[in-house]
C-alpha cells in the first residue's frame, strides 16, 4: 500500500506533503507524490520546478517515495483518481482552501471531485 499526495508548490501543497509524510511514517508505507499540469499554459504555477522538487525530496528524507509529474492534458482530479483506482493506494492526501459557494459553482472544485471519485480514504488538510 502507498500514501498518495497531490502536490502543488504552494502553502497548500506543503501542508499536504507534511501530512502525507506523517501518515506514511505512521502506516510504514511509501509516499507517491503526484504533481500535474494540463499543459495548456506556458507557465503553470501548479507545476513543480526543480527547486520545488528538491524541497519535496528534503521533506521526504528517510521515507521511501516516488515523484510523478504528469502533463497529459487532464486535470489533477482525473489524474489522482486514475492512479488511486489502478494502484494500491491506502490514502490520498490533498490540500484544500476555502471557496465560496459561487466560486465552487462557477469553477468547480478539484478537492470535491477527488473526494467523490477515489476508492480510498482522503485526508484533506488546510495550510498553516
Amino acid at each position: 500500500m502507498t500514501v498518495l499526495v497531490g502536490y502543488v508548490p504552494s502553502a497548500l501543497g506543503e501542508a499536504a506533503l507534511r501530512a502525507a509524510v506523517e501518515q506514511a511514517r505512521f502506516r510504514d508505507e511509501p509516499v507517491l507524490v503526484v504533481n500535474t499540469s494540463r499543459g495548456d499554459a506556458y507557465v503553470d504555477p501548479r507545476f513543480a520546478q526543480e527547486s520545488d522538487l528538491a524541497r519535496v525530496a528534503r521533506e521526504l528524507t528517510g521515507v521511501p517515495h516516488t515523484v510523478r509529474q504528469l502533463v497529459r492534458g487532464r486535470d489533477a482530479a482525473e489524474e489522482i483518481a486514475e492512479i488511486a483506482e489502478a494502484e494500491e493506494i491506502s490514502l490520498v492526501v490533498i490540500g484544500i482552501r476555502h471557496r465560496t459557494p459561487v466560486g465552487k459553482l462557477i469553477m468547480g472544485s478539484t478537492a470535491q471531485e477527488i473526494l467523490l471519485r477515489v476508492p480510498c480514504p482522503v485526508l484533506a488538510v488546510k495550510a498553516d
